[in-house]
């Protein structure tokens, strides 16, 4: 058991308690408040001056499965074999002793998502770790926690270029349409104890039909958040936009579908014509709108140890604080469904917690110390 006291406690749901306490046993948090008893046998640790806070958490990367400097040896998060290939699982690339996986613990980082990447219309399932074991499998927190999609640029570049389809993004909404309808017709087969032979992609499709896991769905320009969002009208299924550069242009229609957003990686320059209109002022306007966000850095597209950077740099340019810091706490647990066991520092949660030297959006801030369920992980 141990009791960190003296603090300023950042709960992760708007509310700061200074000189508050955090208890927490095997692994779960079990009090949190200015008034709580600290029992004899506790651990105590003053953090008198510090801040505490949630762990961290990106909703959106590529960590173990695109590990930095190692070329093509590291690339194990595009099965470019085919535009379609929901039959994969990011858990079977996952490279636990990825050095990503280090620098998100020093960065406080403690959740992550895990996708496959963004070349094929269909890309396969992820999963939620947390960040620090040495066997994926001890580390998982949900999985499968979705299932991959990519419009736009991407699938059309990959495999337009090997003459094949999707040539246009008629062609990569053509190929999605396709393989949902065969997963309807599959699903059909499975009810009706019709199903002879099974198909792996198929069955990892009929659990987005089932709404078993969401649809999570690259796409940066307007048009293709359009489209996504016609799919999944079509489709009946649940979806989260991922990356959504240019929900700004089109808010409006955004907030009439029930949908959750991630943005990012904003801290890169315009490398293809679908970034053009990228900017931090795409959160402010989701905002005004009312439209639940997180906040992302692809890793290793901008590297994990920069989301507490990417949050502050929104703030920089208009963001509010807590809005910057819920996007990537209890926002993003929200984002990834698990925010009954994530995201904010209340009685239930995992110990995940992070030791601040100062307040995070401060600039000299730094993580002095990092614990995942209980235990430390980083110190500095």
């Amino acid at each position: 058991m141990k009791a960190f006291v003296n603090g300023t406690v950042w709960v992760g749901t708007g509310e700061t308690l200074r000189g508050a306490k955090v208890l927490v046993n095997n692994g779960k948090i079990i009090g949190v408040g200015k008034d709580i008893t600290i029992p004899a046998e506790a651990e105590i640790m003053d953090v008198t001056g510090k801040y505490v806070t949630p762990g961290l958490i990106d909703v959106h990367t590529h960590l173990g499965v695109f590990s930095e400097g190692l070329g093509q040896a590291g690339h194990d998060f595009n099965e470019t074999t085919d535009a379609v290939t929901p039959y994969i699982r990011a858990i079977d690339g996952i490279n636990p002793f990825d050095r990503g996986f280090e620098d998100a613990r020093m960065a406080g980082v403690t959740t992550v998502q895990i996708m496959p990447g963004s070349a094929n219309v269909i890309g396969g399932e992820m999963s939620i770790v947390k960040t620090y074991g040495t066997v994926v499998d001890e580390m998982i927190v949900k999985s499968p926690s979705g299932m991959k999609a990519a419009f736009g640029e991407n699938p059309k570049r990959v495999h337009g270029g090997k003459g094949k389809l999707p040539v246009t993004r008629m062609g990569v909404a053509s190929l999605f349409r396709q393989q949902f309808m065969k997963a309807q017709d599959y699903k059909k087969g499975l009810e009706a104890k019709e199903v002879k032979t099974r198909d792996l992609g198929m069955e990892q499709l009929v659990k987005v039909l089932n709404k078993e896991i969401p649809l999570r769905a690259h796409a940066h320009r307007a048009d293709d958040i359009a489209t996504l969002l016609r799919l999944v009208k079509e489709f009946d299924i649940n979806a989260t936009i991922e990356h959504c550069t240019e929900g700004h242009l089109i808010t409006s229609y955004i907030a009439k579908h029930n949908v959750r957003v991630s943005v990012g990686p904003t801290m890169t320059s315009r490398t293809k014509q679908e970034l053009n209109n990228k900017g931090w002022h795409t959160l402010g306007e989701l905002e005004k709108h009312d439209i639940p966000f997180s906040i992302t850095t692809d890793h290793p597209v901008v590297t994990i140890d920069h989301l507490l950077t990417s949050a502050l740099t929104a703030v920089k340019y208009g963001l509010s604080e807590e809005a910057a810091f819920r996007a990537i706490t209890i926002r993003a647990a929200e984002h990834l469904g698990i925010e009954k066991q994530v995201g904010s520092l209340e009685e239930g949660k995992d110990a995940d917690l992070v030791i601040w030297s100062d307040a995070p959006f401060s600039a000299l801030a730094i993580v002095e110390k990092t614990f995942i369920k209980g235990k430390c992980v980083y110190n500095v």
